[in-house]
C-alpha cells in the first residue's frame, strides 16, 4: 500500500488493496471452516467472523499504539476520514466473509438435494 499511496492516493490504494486482501481472507476463511468442521448454519458462521473481525481491530487497535505511541484519540480520529471508513467497511466484510459462506453452501445443498428427489 505504502507504494502505491503516492501514486493514487489513500483511498485509491484502499480501493486496489482491499478486494486482493478479502480474496485471501476468503480462501482463509474457507480453509478455516473446513479445518475446524465449521458447521454452516448462519449462528456458528457468524460467531467465526465475530471472534475473527474482534481479532482484527484488537491488533488494528494495538499493534498502532505499541509500535508508533499512537493514542485512542488518533486512531478514533483516523476513522473520521473516507479511507477510515473505506477500510472499516472492508473490516466488516471482513468479519462477515464465514456467514456468506456458510450461506453459498448452505444454497448449494439446497440445490443437489432439489435436483434428484
Amino acid at each position: 500500500m505504502f507504494l502505491l499511496v503516492p501514486r493514487v492516493g489513500e483511498v485509491g490504494a484502499l480501493m486496489l488493496e482491499a478486494p486482493l486482501i478479502l480474496g485471501a481472507s476468503w480462501i482463509a476463511s474457507g480453509w478455516s471452516g473446513d479445518r475446524f468442521a465449521v458447521p454452516s448454519a448462519a449462528a456458528p458462521r457468524l460467531a467465526m467472523g465475530s471472534i475473527a473481525f474482534g481479532l482484527l481491530i484488537v491488533a488494528e487497535t494495538v499493534i498502532p499504539m505499541m509500535l508508533f505511541g499512537r493514542s485512542w484519540t488518533d486512531l478514533l480520529d483516523l476513522y473520521r476520514s473516507v479511507p477510515g471508513i473505506t477500510g472499516l467497511a472492508a473490516q466488516v466484510l471482513f468479519g462477515l466473509l464465514p456467514f456468506v459462506q456458510g450461506l453459498l453452501e448452505n444454497r448449494g445443498r439446497q440445490n443437489r438435494t432439489d435436483a434428484f428427489p
